[in-house]
């Protein structure tokens, strides 16, 4: 199943796996080598990212890991001004998606500083934070819909069938507002327990039945290293095989830490697919 989607005019299409990278701009990221924090490491990794074959990178300026503080709203701007100016400056033809669940950041983000993509993983307002509530004043579908631009949808139900029910609603919404290029992200490690994230896995293959784009991330999670033993840092080996799996279940986009090694499961996932058709 071939996706497309409009990104500043332009028709991308999803016949090839997507790798995106994750550049986060927070001091308490549950990844420390994932944290970026000077000019000179943001260019570093901008650059990083699409030499090592991103084809999108995904800042974050607001950790939502379990545990996280709320970082007040002026801040993540603050941050995310900064940011991005120094990747337009560096990469300027770049595609930039942009992590937050604030309609508010993330209209600033498109109209003033370049961003092409919103990542929300609230669920269109559900949650900030796992497990936190939020509060926010604006709506996230109307605003995504007033800005014509991709949007990420990320789920924070704790099942499959749960999360059909509300993508099915909640893509109905989007699409009556007028929002027209819609990403899933079935949200691994938001609202659900070890086990839940395993079975959604198994079960990943029944996004499919709405003919959209769906995006994994799974890099480095609690869900690998919880089962393996470890921690963040030793997630590798465990986040390429679940990777490889959700490309074989039909995702279009994986959101990762380790770009080369995630192009690499991309490359042989494609080689293999040749194969099949042969």
């Amino acid at each position: 199943m071939i996706h497309t989607m409009n990104i500043r005019g332009q028709l991308i299409n999803f016949q090839k796996p997507c790798v995106m990278g994750i550049l986060n701009i927070t001091p308490d990221s549950f990844y420390s080598g994932s944290r970026k924090q000077t000019e000179a490491e943001v260019v570093d990794r901008t650059n990083q990212i699409l030499a090592e074959g991103g084809k999108i990178i995904d800042i974050g300026a607001f950790s939502t890991r379990p545990g996280a503080f709320e970082v007040t709203e002026e801040e993540e701007i603050k941050r995310l001004k900064w940011a991005l100016a120094i990747v337009r400056r560096e990469q300027p033809n770049a595609v930039v998606s942009v992590d937050t669940y604030r309609p508010a950041v993330a209209r600033l983000c498109v109209e003033e500083w370049g961003a092409d993509i919103i990542n929300d993983v609230s669920e269109g307002g559900l949650t900030g934070i796992v497990n936190t509530a939020i509060h926010e004043k604006e709506s996230m579908f109307e605003t995504v819909a007033k800005l014509q631009v991709p949007y990420i949808l990320m789920s924070v139900q704790a099942n499959m069938h749960k999360m059909l029910k509300a993508f099915a609603s909640e893509i109905q919404q989007l699409n009556a507002l007028g929002a027209k290029d819609i990403i899933l992200d079935p949200g691994f490690g938001f609202g659900k327990t070890l086990e839940e994230n395993y079975q959604d896995m198994q079960k990943l293959e029944q996004l499919q039945i709405f003919d959209l784009p769906v995006l994994v991330g799974i890099s480095r999670k609690s869900m690998i290293y919880k089962l393996l033993g470890g921690d963040p840092t030793t997630s590798l080996n465990g986040t390429t095989a679940l990777n490889m799996i959700a490309l074989q279940k039909g995702t279009s986009i994986l959101r990762v830490h380790d770009v080369k090694e995630c192009v690499e499961v991309c490359r042989i996932y494609e080689q293999l697919s040749a194969n099949q058709v042969e």
